[in-house]
């Protein structure tokens, strides 16, 4: 593209001076075709032989190509010509297709100066913000922004994710700020707004039909490639980028909600409004802000609700994160119902667990209730497993039990001492030392082993001693190795 100056001096060199087009590009720098066309837009035929081009036969292929897909660009042009038996090269070509001037002229959509009235229009997109670090890995930063159109003035709330959730969040939270909402709003056409379109037919995603109902509000998603129709959000999103976040970079989520109401109040209200640079930003939606649609007596429900398993370990996964319950709902479907700052889980009517929620990865946020009840669980579990075991191979046993119970004993302890006993002893034994011990009127483990062990010294056996073993490695098998190799007479 040259400018004015330079296709006045084409036009004089070559009608004044008399100069051929080749002397003009010479002279001039810029290449022959370039000097012809700026000739044939003056209106100036040039008288020349046209010679014969290899191009010539492709001619009307390509006014047709060209008249369907006129942003073809000259590579794909010259790939369809190439396999129709075009033998030029690529330059050559791209060269000859600008000097044939085969493009459909393009007229330009002129855009209108869109001005609305106070309280009709906002405008809403995610603007990206990129990572942050957080125990357990990186999580997504967004910032999610609404613009009235008519004032200018800005809510932005930060999100991890731009999910449906995070989106009905978002305009409950900027509606409450403005003090009411636009009769209509603007936005792209990703799948959290539009589940599918066919030009002006639009299938939305039925809780954010569910949020416009609630609040009086028009859904309207913009055409596509239709930037200019969102333009003051796509320019309040920049500005953020410019003066909210340069001294912010390094803040977690937390602080960025902390700080960006004040930056919307104290700061971004006192930029100029548009549409008259005497006044603010606060000046106009003071204007505005009497127009906008009443706000419902309470707001959405927009906490994010899912049915969830309970897994074996007592927990349910939300997040990239898990949280406990209590052991007894192991197996069940609960509903978790997530807001921003709790999880509280509902089995039916009840709110069985509730915890504040966590933004980080892989963690594991727990009730200690539900730990002690999970260990309590745990050794009530072997104690039962312990018992089931005594009193199979030694049924006298449960009577002992009983009177231990009698007399406030604790059981769990006595199970695992007659436990060891019976390892140490043997079915038979163990069961006439209990029956003794009971004759005895002295029902306790501890009567039982000083029954065993004078039966032992009376067989001159030797006593057997309680090692106390703990219970992980008492199943260990070891394997003996031959001893002769250590016996000094043979290793002679």
């Amino acid at each position: 593209m040259i400018g004015p100056a330079l296709v006045a001096e084409i036009r004089r060199l070559f009608e004044i001076e008399g100069w051929r087009p080749n002397t003009i590009a010479r002279q001039l720098g810029v290449h022959h075709g370039t000097v012809r066309r700026a000739l044939g837009r003056e209106g100036i035929e040039l008288r020349r032989v046209q010679r014969a081009s290899a191009i010539d036969p492709f001619v009307g292929f390509l006014q047709e190509t060209l008249e369907r897909h006129p942003d073809l660009s000259a590579s794909v042009l010259w790939e369809m010509v190439r396999r129709r038996g075009y033998p030029g090269g690529m330059d050559h070509f791209r060269h000859r297709v600008a000097e044939l001037d085969l493009r459909p002229r393009r007229v330009r959509e002129a855009f209108l100066d869109l001005r609305t009235l106070p309280g009709e229009q906002a405008q809403v997109d995610w603007a990206s913000i990129g990572t942050r670090e957080v125990r357990g890995g990186q999580r997504r930063l967004l910032a999610f922004v609404m613009v009235l159109s008519y004032s200018r003035q800005l809510f932005v709330r930060f999100f991890h994710d731009e999910r449906l959730p995070s989106l009905l969040a978002g305009h409950v939270f900027a509606f409450e700020a403005f003090g009411g909402a636009p009769r209509v709003i603007l936005y792209d056409n990703p799948r959290t707004i539009v589940l599918e379109r066919r030009g002006q037919a639009i299938r939305f995603q039925p809780r954010l039909l569910e949020l416009a109902d609630a609040y009086g509000f028009e859904l309207r998603p913009v055409p596509p490639r239709r930037a200019n129709e969102k333009g003051r959000v796509e320019r309040a999103i920049r500005y953020l980028r410019s003066s909210f976040l340069p001294l912010r970079g390094s803040l977690s989520i937390t602080e960025l909600n902390r700080e960006i109401g004040p930056w919307c109040r104290e700061v971004a209200q006192t930029r100029p409004w548009p549409q008259d640079r005497r006044r603010t930003v606060a000046q106009a939606f003071a204007e505005e802000r009497p127009r906008l649609l009443r706000l419902p007596p309470a707001p959405f429900p927009w906490p994010e609700q899912l049915p969830v398993p309970v897994s074996p370990s007592a927990q349910v996964r939300f997040d990239g994160n898990r949280y406990s319950v209590p052991p007894e709902l192991v197996g069940r479907q609960l509903l978790l119902v997530a807001d921003l700052e709790q999880v509280r889980l509902i089995d039916g009517a009840r709110e069985i667990a509730s915890h504040p929620r966590s933004f980080e990865r892989n963690q594991i946020v727990e009730d200690p209730a539900h730990t002690a009840a999970i260990r309590g669980a745990k050794r009530l579990a072997r104690l039962h497993r312990g018992q089931d075991r005594l009193l199979r191979l030694v049924p006298k046993a449960e009577e002992l039990l009983v009177r231990l119970a009698e007399r406030q004993h604790r059981l769990a302890t006595a199970v695992d001492e007659l436990l060891d006993l019976l390892d140490d002893h043997g079915i038979d034994a163990l069961a006439a030392a209990i029956d003794e011990a009971l004759k005895a009127g002295s029902p306790h483990p501890a009567t039982v082993r000083m029954i065993l062990d004078r039966r032992q010294r009376s067989a001159r056996q030797p006593v057997q001693l309680a090692l106390g073993l703990p219970e992980r490695i008492r199943d260990l098998v070891v394997t003996p190795h031959r001893l002769d190799r250590y016996d000094p007479e043979k290793g002679q």
